[in-house]
């Protein structure tokens, strides 16, 4: 039997989760763009909580390479060179490729219907109307994390959603923020969906590594459009306005 006294464990687990979120997303979305430097007493007054779930969210999400800590100098959310962005995705897009390709092996007519269920939530976020990006949470509400685990290949699975699969999720990010992107990338999973639905792996695979080929054209792009803007601060100050008006609870 539970005891009562267990509850309080739980509560705090659940608020470094929430913390985690409300970070990962202020990452992805670029609130605190790579090189920003965390300054944690700033970040625990904004998300109101105290030091102690904020470093252990910051642990987790070091675990997840989206920051970096560098000795005497501190932590900072990671950043790609426009070289390894490029390598990367190349890769990328012969290993979802092949996932993708799998995939048709093994998933069922309900699994394709929760592809296109998620796909319509997708489409409903006002940020893919308006043209302002595509964010997708991780996990199962990721598109492509549900492609590969529908693999069934643990090593592709591991090797697309292992160490780099958040970092990368910045750079998606990035990539659907320029003009016109969010609108086709969705347009693009959803012709993903439709070569599955016809059970032939080469339309499938076709399908996916056109939408990986198009989404590293645009993060290159995306990735230039900041090296050319005007240089910024690396500190945590610009967005802690941002992040102090959704206070974590």
């Amino acid at each position: 039997m539970v005891k009562l006294a267990l509850t309080g464990k739980v509560q705090a687990r659940s608020l470094v989760d929430e913390v985690v979120e409300r970070l990962e997303a202020a990452i992805i979305t670029g609130e605190l763009p790579p090189g920003t430097k965390l300054n944690e007493q700033q970040l625990a007054t904004a998300l109101g909580v105290s030091r102690g779930p904020l470093r252990e969210a910051i642990r987790r999400l070091e675990g997840r390479t989206l920051v970096e800590r560098t000795p005497n100098i501190g932590v900072r959310v990671a950043a790609l060179s426009p070289s390894d962005l490029n390598d990367l995705l190349v890769i990328r897009e012969s290993l979802e490729g092949m996932a993708c390709a799998l995939a048709v092996e093994h998933l069922t007519d309900a699994d394709i219907v929760g592809l296109e269920k998620l796909l319509k939530e997708h489409g409903s976020q006002k940020s893919i109307e308006t043209g302002e990006g595509y964010y997708q949470e991780s996990g199962d509400f990721d598109f492509h994390f549900r492609i590969a685990r529908a693999s069934r290949n643990k090593r592709l699975i591991s090797m697309i959603c292992g160490d780099l699969y958040d970092l990368l999720r910045i750079y998606r990010y990035k990539s659907s923020t320029m003009q016109g992107r969010a609108a086709a990338a969705l347009q693009e999973h959803q012709d993903i969906v439709a070569a599955l639905k016809t059970r032939d792996p080469q339309k499938a695979e076709a399908a996916m590594r056109n939408h990986i080929r198009n989404a590293r054209i645009y993060s290159t792009m995306a990735l230039q459009t900041a090296e050319a803007a005007p240089e910024r601060p690396t500190e945590l100050a610009p967005a802690i306005g941002e992040l102090a008006e959704r206070p974590v609870g």
